[in-house]
């Protein structure tokens, strides 16, 4: 790898069409071509993916979204190869290719296991053309959507690479301040407390997401106190991923923040 990865995490909401039940080409097709233009420039990509759930129901035929899991399920594994084979035909354009990841919550926190993990990813970013694409494997987890739609395993995912960056891509602007009766709420910029950033969090969330801007900043502070700098912004408006790596004013960043040693003087 010439440079360290960034890992890119897209929720069903800018996967999906309206109502969760179909995958959005035009969305494959430009946020490929954006991942092509991170790897052009020596910048490996992790991917880490939503919407298998709304493939199935696509690929099932149903007339709406499962509410129970064992449906859930069932449409996760019918629709999780339709959602790779939209990132093949759309990397493909480039020259590049996926390599599927389906992981679960004990591949991430079993020492074991992850350190597995972590050797397959750093294989296949020395690989070339290749884009590693991981999903939970909702197929066979047996509590739902464990990692909160993927945020939380987005950001164990950028400690086992090492990531420079991690992206979380949603339908939001970024980090909202709250709304008053006189102005519309306004995006935050540049949050360096996380703790103070959860104030302004409010119950709304996509419809088709389990985790929400609350999940979205429990992953932040995950990441940030490991190490990786993280934007939150919004992935159908074009540019975002470059924006956000070329450190633009894109979304909400997030930097690491260097705590200050304090010398303890010892008395004797």
């Amino acid at each position: 790898m010439k440079k360290r990865p960034v890992v890119l995490k897209f929720g069903t909401g800018i996967l999906a069409r309206e109502g969760g039940c179909s995958l959005d080409e035009s969305q494959f097709r430009r946020l490929c071509a954006e991942i092509a233009g991170l790897v052009a420039a020596g910048i490996p990509c992790v991917v880490v993916s939503s919407a298998a759930v709304a493939a199935g129901v696509d690929a099932l035929r149903l007339a709406k979204r499962p509410s129970d899991l064992a449906g859930k399920q069932a449409c996760a594994a019918v629709g999780q190869p339709a959602l790779m084979n939209a990132y093949a035909r759309h990397l493909a354009r480039h020259g590049l290719r996926p390599a599927q990841l389906l992981l679960t919550h004990d591949d991430i926190f079993d020492a074991g296991r992850r350190r597995n993990a972590s050797i397959t990813l750093s294989k296949l970013l020395s690989s070339p053309g290749v884009v590693p694409i991981i999903n939970e494997n909702d197929s066979v987890a047996v509590e739902e959507l464990r990692f909160g739609d993927n945020d939380r395993l987005s950001a164990e995912v950028a400690q086992l690479v090492k990531a420079r960056l991690l992206i979380l891509l949603t339908s939001a602007d970024g980090l909202l301040g709250r709304r008053t009766l006189s102005a519309r709420a306004l995006r935050i910029p540049l949050v360096t407390d996380i703790g103070e950033a959860f104030r302004h969090v409010t119950p709304d969330k996509g419809e088709h997401s389990t985790g929400g801007m609350k999940a979205k900043l429990t992953a932040v502070r995950t990441a940030v106190e490991a190490g990786v700098e993280t934007v939150i912004a919004h992935g159908r408006l074009k540019g975002m991923i470059a924006g956000a790596v070329e450190g633009d004013d894109v979304g909400t960043r997030f930097p690491v923040v260097k705590r200050r040693a304090t010398a303890t003087r010892r008395r004797r």
